[in-house]
């Protein structure tokens, strides 16, 4: 298995499945019921055990370490007095074991995943996680693989999905599908027990004639689909399967988070700040280090020789270190801050941790919904030192490419089969104007939308009434006069696509949320595409008032551009 592979062997959990009766039970049980580690005191400690996992987010833990499991003098650990083993735990439900028994105070998981074991810790006021520090976003390193026949998430209803039991992928697919409109309720689960190299993963279960989805890491995505394409069904691919979505678009919902105890964080706090302190300088240097990898060879060598050994168990797998540190996305000083401390951020942890509790409740997974804190730090304290506390402001994405790209898909006629999620705003005959008032249920969706899927396109098409135009042929018009009320329908039609946009900018600076310009495409389809559908060639005539007034729409759509490269500029 490639490095890659390990990106999500977070939980193989094969132990704690078996004891709790999974293997022979249809849904698995909520961690609350399968952990039960006594919960010890959590004293201060000389030296404190902090878990890490393989993942390319922790390479900057390793570095404030020195480079080293233990703390090594000079490291940024060290300078903030902190004295530190890392520990690599990817069975989160050991992970948990210890947190409740104090080997470490410290939780190391997706926010998924920390709430899944919310209900666990929260027994205990002492054990009450409380989170301290994003790490990353996972940007590209998860997949939803699907067969022939799925062309979007809203085609997954009725479906059987391949997931892991307690993995990262439970709350990812959920977020997937409330987006389509739908919920887990609506699919059939298979659980799996671990996330890839053995034969109890999504991506075996995968090539069973009784799966029709699975969700996996990267790798496993690409080896399914032979290489990223369409499974030829030769070696490991499974015929006719694609890559329907991976978080390279979906790239705002699952995040890698470090909690730790409520008892700890009390007596400690001090400690705890240094060492978040020391991460997000870890992050700034680590970055450097990368870009300067030749001048400054021997540095780097040093980090990636450690991160191979501690995450890998293998000095030698160094290139495989780096795959991990390109897969993730840092989150850095600025993204903590929108995450933690901006209420009006779409994707911040009250509202993810929302989300995700609302999709494991149903499944059985926990037992009810728990309350999960932060730990409320003063950034501007923490901002010293650091070079990077400002957002990124550049855009994603060439506008002159996407332009391109939704043409293209729009001449094809293949611009409604590449949408992942669509929903339509009504608008009424001369309406020129779209305020809030009217609109603003359909502004915070679209918000939302361009949020989570941070890496995809989110077009804003207009759509006109064709009856003027079906008048013009009813008294036998020329062809030039119809064609002229063709294009002025489809001026008509752009024309409120930007309407639609530029209200939905000034609503959403107006709530203190930033939107990437260019993430957004104009269309303007006229009267090519009526609700009433299309007769010999021209549209339908409306039977009713209702279908008449359908027509008159702009219909949002997010579409994957993930297979031009040349599209999407990550950060």
């Amino acid at each position: 298995m490639k490095a890659h592979g390990f990106r999500h062997q977070l939980i193989s959990a094969v132990a704690l499945l078996s004891a709790s009766g999974y293997a022979r039970a249809q849904t698995p049980p909520a961690l609350a019921t399968a952990v039960h580690a006594a919960v010890s005191d959590c004293p201060s400690a000389a030296m404190v055990q902090v878990p890490i996992i393989t993942w390319g987010g922790d390479i900057p833990t390793i570095y404030a370490n020195g480079s080293s499991a233990v703390t090594a003098p000079g490291s940024l650990f060290a300078k903030e007095g902190l004295s530190v083993k890392l520990v690599r735990e990817d069975v989160f439900s050991k992970q948990l074991e210890a947190y409740l028994k104090c080997e470490s105070p410290y939780l190391r998981g997706t926010a998924g995943m920390i709430a899944m074991a919310s209900e666990a810790a929260n027994r205990d006021p002492r054990t009450k996680p409380v989170a301290v520090y994003q790490l990353t976003w996972s940007a590209g390193g998860d997949a939803l693989v699907v067969k022939p026949g799925i062309g979007s998430p809203r085609d997954l209803k009725g479906k059987t999905i391949a997931v892991q039991a307690y993995g990262p992928h439970v709350d990812y697919l959920g977020k997937i599908l409330s987006d389509a409109g739908l919920t887990l309720a609506d699919v059939k689960l298979k659980w799996c027990k671990d996330i890839t190299g053995s034969d109890k993963t999504p991506g075996a279960a995968f090539h069973g004639a009784d799966v029709d989805a699975a969700t996996v890491i990267s790798p496993d995505a690409q080896a399914l689909t032979s290489g990223g394409k369409v499974g030829t069904g030769s070696e490991d691919s499974v015929k006719g399967a694609r890559i329907l979505l991976t978080t390279k678009s979906a790239n705002r919902i699952i995040a890698d988070l470090y909690a730790v105890r409520a008892d700890y964080l009390e007596h400690n706090r001090d400690a705890v700040k240094g060492f978040v302190r020391s991460l997000f300088k870890a992050e700034e240097e680590v970055k450097g280090l990368f870009k300067d990898r030749q001048a400054r060879s021997a540095d780097f060598g040093k980090l990636m020789t450690a991160s191979a050994q501690l995450l890998m168990d293998s000095a030698q797998a160094t290139k495989d270190a780096e795959g991990l540190y390109g897969d993730a996305e840092f989150a850095g000083y600025a993204g903590n801050v929108l995450f933690f401390a901006t209420p009006q951020y779409p994707r911040r942890y009250d509202k993810l941790l929302s989300e995700i509790q609302g999709g494991l409740v149903p499944l059985g997974l926990l037992g009810s919904k728990q309350t999960l804190t932060h730990a409320h730090w003063d950034y501007s304290v923490l901002k010293t030192g650091l070079k990077e506390t400002a957002a990124a402001a550049a855009p994603h994405f060439n506008r002159a490419e996407v332009a391109q790209v939704v043409s293209k898909r729009q001449k094809q006629g293949t611009l409604g089969q590449s949408g992942l999620f669509s929903f339509e705003v009504f608008f009424k005959p001369n309406q020129a104007d779209f305020p809030v008032s009217l609109y603003e249920d359909s502004f915070r969706k679209a918000i939302d939308l361009a949020s989570t899927y941070g890496g995809a396109v989110l077009t804003v098409e207009g759509h006109s009434d064709p009856l003027g135009y079906l008048r013009k042929v009813k008294e036998n018009e020329s062809e030039i006069v119809l064609k002229r009320v063709q294009q002025a329908a489809q001026n008509l039609s752009l024309s409120r696509a930007n309407a639609v946009r530029d209200s939905l900018v000034k609503y959403a600076k107006a709530q203190g949320v930033s939107l990437d310009p260019s993430q957004f495409a104009i269309v303007g389809h006229g009267i090519s595409q009526p609700r009433s559908g299309m007769c010999a060639g021209i549209p339908c005539a409306p039977k009713t008032e209702k279908d008449w007034l359908d027509n008159m729409r702009v219909e949002f759509r997010i579409i994957s551009v993930e297979a031009e490269d040349s599209v999407f500029k990550p950060l």
